[in-house]
């Protein structure tokens, strides 16, 4: 269930392999017309068909999750492509030592895997993803070239990169999965930069370009417009099936002899706990009872320098230019552990200019908001603080006891709250990150705090491991209690790390539909 990244890479490589696939999607299509990044309305759009909050955008795909309660807002878009539609295309690798912040800083857990398992898949993802980036990063183990070069950092982040030379940081260019060559249906970038309201250009590796169209030429059937209410079981407690609406409302129900679960870090455990029997009470897959908990959002900050000269800093890629590890690993003279993953993007146009990079003071509007506008945009450098998340029990994806989707299922409640270790953690990098900006030559320095929907990633809540009674699925996304369940999306995930999710998910969805398939002989079956 899901036509998302994980549930592209299940779909294309079962039915290649010969199986049967019926993948359920509640959203649609999404037309290259419909984005809006070549035409005057991307930004306003960006407030409304294309905001980041689906409670805001209100799509007929959308459904309705109770935030009231969450320091950052869940990122979720409903479509065949999922969240690649959405994304900017970051596609960095988790690092070495993500495997293991149990052993390393001894909190947390250690993942039931290592980087060196996931390697081989990253690089297979990379290739499928069209990714640019440039060869040799120091902050990874060596490894293939991507398929394409880096993107150009741009005057921006050159800018930015003088800085932290100026200061002995790190720095890199950073991968996006965006290509600057023909690659299948992908076409080279020209540099929009409105990579997160869909690529008109279809340069941004969605994988309804990527990956559906093989998945659909071998076989599978794609079911659109099909909002799924639980997943069946029979005595035994194995799954027998799904029960769904479709697009007219009727309801349905589809046997299968195996269910894969892609419907993201909110849609997988809300419908996992909507599916209670007698064999699983709880919600299925639940007797740890941690599907829904350990959430996971990426708290992410932002300063933005502004500069003297014209660095024509609304270019794309959207994307990110430079990346740097530099305050990634923990050092516990900061006074927490973990890090976070700077890294460098466009500040956009005059709407966005007049929002991000007014004066926090005052309320700027009329000549003087002109004026602003002027003096900024163009001129500008957008330093992006992703940070690591640490997995807490009580941050969490519940029923709402209420409130419902268009189907009368039970909509998604999200309990989360920022801990010190990331309330300091952004403190002291949003300090640094105002002394790298002057050191590149910014003549302001405005600071954003964690915004409250970026970048809303949706880790952690079907956690995978060794033991059942401290996680929900084996090291591949079998269900412990369900034999033929699996999790395919960044619900798998232990620990967040401090970089985009992305290419991480499709290469665990990689990994796990590898071994799936290698198990096949020995599947258990309802049938």
């Amino acid at each position: 269930m899901g036509a998302g990244p994980s549930g592209a890479v299940y779909a294309k490589y079962l039915a290649s392999w010969g199986f049967h696939v019926v993948c359920l999607e509640q959203g649609d299509w999404v037309g290259t017309a419909e984005y809006t990044g070549n035409r005057q309305e991307y930004e306003v759009s960006m407030y409304g068909t294309w905001h980041k909050n689906g409670n805001i955008r209100k799509l007929p795909s959308d459904y309705p999750v109770d935030t009231s309660e969450a320091d950052v807002i869940p990122v979720m878009y409903n479509a065949v492509g999922g969240g690649t539609i959405h994304y900017g295309g970051h596609f960095p690798r988790m690092l070495p030592s993500d495997f293991r912040v149990r052993t390393l800083d001894g909190v947390a857990d250690d993942w039931p895997l290592t980087y060196e398992d996931l390697a081989p898949y990253y690089v297979r993802t990379e290739a499928e993803f069209a990714v640019s980036a440039m060869p040799g990063d120091p902050a990874y183990p060596d490894g293939p070239a991507a398929p394409n070069p880096a993107l150009p950092i741009n005057a921006y982040g050159r800018k930015l990169a003088e800085g932290f030379n100026a200061l002995g940081y790190s720095w890199w260019p950073a991968p996006n999965a965006i290509t600057q060559s023909t690659i299948g249906d992908l076409v080279p970038c020209v540099r929009y930069g409105t990579c997160e309201a869909g690529c008109p250009n279809g340069s941004k590796a969605s994988v309804d370009i990527t990956h559906w169209p093989a998945a659909l030429k071998a076989g599978t059937t794609l079911v659109t417009g099909a909002w799924v209410s639980e997943v069946t079981t029979n005595a035994k407690g194995l799954a027998t099936g799904v029960v769904f609406s479709d697009r007219n409302g009727v309801q349905r129900r589809l046997r299968t002899d195996l269910v894969v679960m892609a419907a993201n870090g909110i849609g997988t455990p809300r419908l996992l706990l909507n599916s209670t029997s007698a064999a699983h009470p709880n919600g299925l897959a639940n007797s740890s009872d941690l599907v829904g908990r350990n959430l996971m959002l990426h708290p992410t900050a932002m300063a933005v320098g502004v500069f003297d000269e014209d660095m024509t800093s609304w270019r794309g890629p959207a994307g990110q230019n430079i990346h740097s590890y530099e305050f990634y690993e923990t050092d516990v003279s900061r006074g927490f552990v973990r890090g976070a993953k700077w890294l460098s993007m466009p500040t956009s146009g005059p709407l966005v200019t007049s929002d991000l990079l007014a004066p926090a003071d005052r309320d700027t509007r009329g000549e003087e908001l002109l004026d602003h506008i002027k003096r900024v945009m163009g001129h500008s450098v957008l330093l992006v603080i992703l940070t690591e998340d640490l997995p807490h029990e009580d941050n969490r994806v519940t029923l709402d006891p209420v409130a419902t989707d268009r189907h009368g299922v039970p909509a998604a409640k999200v309990t989360y709250r920022r801990d010190q270790n990331n309330i300091d953690m952004v403190a002291w990098n949003l300090r640094k990150a105002e002394e790298a900006l002057h050191a590149s030559g910014a003549r302001d320095v405005i600071l954003h705090d964690v915004m409250p929907d970026q970048p809303g990633h949706l880790l952690g809540t079907a956690r995978m491991g060794t033991d059942p009674e401290t996680s929900v699925t084996d090291p591949f996304g079998r269900a412990h209690d369900v034999s033929n369940l699996w999790i395919a999306d960044g619900s798998l995930y232990v620990t967040s790390g401090g970089v985009n999710p992305t290419n991480t998910i499709a290469a665990l969805a990689l990994r796990g539909v590898t071994e799936l398939v290698r198990r096949a002989a020995d599947q258990e079956v309802a049938s």
